[in-house]
């Protein structure tokens, strides 16, 4: 069976495409949340599917070394990769953006990101694909720490996509429907959530451009 590698897989978008992707391939979920994790693992084994957990933090270098490391050893390798983990830094303006807010974005939407496309794009190979998906908001009012993080790492992902082109794996960066997720809630706390896309449903609507 097929494996598929998600980061960000404790909740929202993350866990609705490890739940749609359960029936064709073996899950590798990674989170924080070993909770969460262990309900998506309930799900997916009750729907037929099978999963390992790996609650880990994607900011801790010798944790992704090593999960890495126990992929290649079981599987040999991976066939997909999807990347949902994000930080969302409090809204804040320009010049009051907390330091260690700050600090927790650059961690988890840059440095990570670079840190992992080193080590799970050699278990893609050439074959293989990755999913990153984007969230505009650069340049916007009150969005500076969340923006500015998540625009360079699109720019990160952008190069990588550009460098595989002809080499693999194949790189897609796709935009997801306004969810109700837990990212979402802190930037639009008063927003009229029955108008924003299901995650499953999403999920569904995502997974053949993510597979295809």
């Amino acid at each position: 069976m097929p494996t598929a590698l998600i980061t960000g897989a404790s909740r929202g978008l993350g866990a609705a495409i490890a739940l749609a992707l359960a029936p064709t391939h073996h899950i590798i979920a990674v989170g924080r949340t070993t909770g969460a994790l262990e309900e998506l693992d309930d799900r997916i084994q009750a729907a037929g599917g099978q999963a390992t957990l790996a609650p880990m933090d994607i900011t801790v270098d010798a944790a992704m070394q090593q999960l890495c490391r126990g992929i290649f050893d079981r599987w040999g390798g991976l066939n997909l990769w999807v990347h949902t983990a994000i930080h969302a830094a409090p809204l804040a303006p320009a010049g009051h953006i907390g330091p260690k807010d700050l600090d927790k974005s650059l961690a988890i939407n840059i440095a990570a990101t670079a840190r992992l496309i080193g080590y799970v794009g050699p278990l893609l190979g050439e074959t293989g694909r990755a999913v990153f998906f984007d969230d505009d908001h650069a340049g916007a009012k009150f969005f500076g720490g969340y923006g500015a993080t998540k625009a360079a790492q699109m720019a990160l992902v952008q190069s990588w996509q550009a460098e595989t082109t002809k080499t693999g794996p194949l790189v897609r960066i796709l935009t997801p429907r306004p969810m109700p997720t837990a990212t979402r809630a802190r930037f639009y706390p008063g927003e009229d959530r029955s108008a924003l896309t299901d995650p499953n449903t999403e999920a569904a609507r995502l997974l053949p451009s993510i597979l295809g």
